[in-house]
């Protein structure tokens, strides 16, 4: 057997399933605490092609529990690093780089070219309620992560559907910012450990500051690539 990057991959899903993950394109949104993970998963996968969203750089505060943060990337680029860290792996996948912010007036760009699945992983609720909007309109299958920050329990971790999610504060508020829509193509994952420490600091643009492990976050994004590749390998 060839000694390649899907020789593992293979012997759990063949090599018809290796074939149907390099022809998938993923659109990740935020490449951050838990969508540095979901990037990892999906590159180590062999998903074909990503395109990777977010206008943000690392920071020093980045280094606890982003991947993609160490003291070499600090001031650039995420989505530079990104491609970067892809192309490290797996130099043979097509991964692009949108250094944009997600809004109302770039999510039509953002997910053009029909994608197969649309990953969020951006905090900002106007942000990210504009995006999961613009997905579920446009039909487009959609995995999410809700709030992986001020909790400890990564057995707390769930799956489910927008509508049945529960517990967490940023899926009851993207909920009821979407209560008119449709939402049974966005599958999240989310916490069902009650939040029991509330942030006291803000950002230089009034962002609350929330405290976070590495380990959630990470579990959060694996758990997410989980769901897309499981999905990805059962698409018709």
């Amino acid at each position: 057997m060839k000694e390649d990057i899907s020789m593992r991959t293979s012997l759990l899903i063949g090599e018809e399933g290796v074939d149907r993950l390099k022809r998938s394109f993923v659109v990740l949104a935020g490449v951050g605490a838990v969508g540095g993970y979901v990037l990892e998963g999906l590159v180590r996968a062999g998903v074909g092609h990503i395109r990777v969203v977010d206008s943000d750089v690392f920071s020093e505060s980045n280094l606890n529990r982003q991947i993609l943060a160490t003291k070499d990337t600090v001031g650039r680029s995420k989505t530079a690093v990104a491609v970067e860290r892809a192309h490290s792996i797996n130099p043979d996948m097509d991964i692009e780089a949108m250094d944009t912010m997600v809004s109302a007036d770039t999510v039509p760009d953002i997910l053009c070219g029909s994608p197969d699945v649309l990953a969020d992983a951006i905090d900002t609720v106007e942000h990210k309620v504009a995006l999961l909007r613009y997905a579920a309109e446009k039909k487009i299958t959609t995995f999410s992560s809700m709030g992986a920050a001020l909790h400890f329990e990564t057995s707390s971790i769930k799956v489910a559907t927008l509508k049945r999610t529960n517990t967490c504060p940023l899926a009851s508020s993207v909920r009821s910012r979407l209560k008119d829509m449709d939402t049974g193509c966005i599958t999240c994952v989310y916490s069902e450990e009650p939040v029991s420490v509330r942030p006291s600091e803000r950002d230089e643009r009034g962002k609350s500051i929330l405290g976070s492990l590495p380990t959630v976050p990470a579990v959060f994004g694996m758990t997410l690539a989980n769901e897309i590749i499981r999905y990805l390998l059962s698409k018709e």
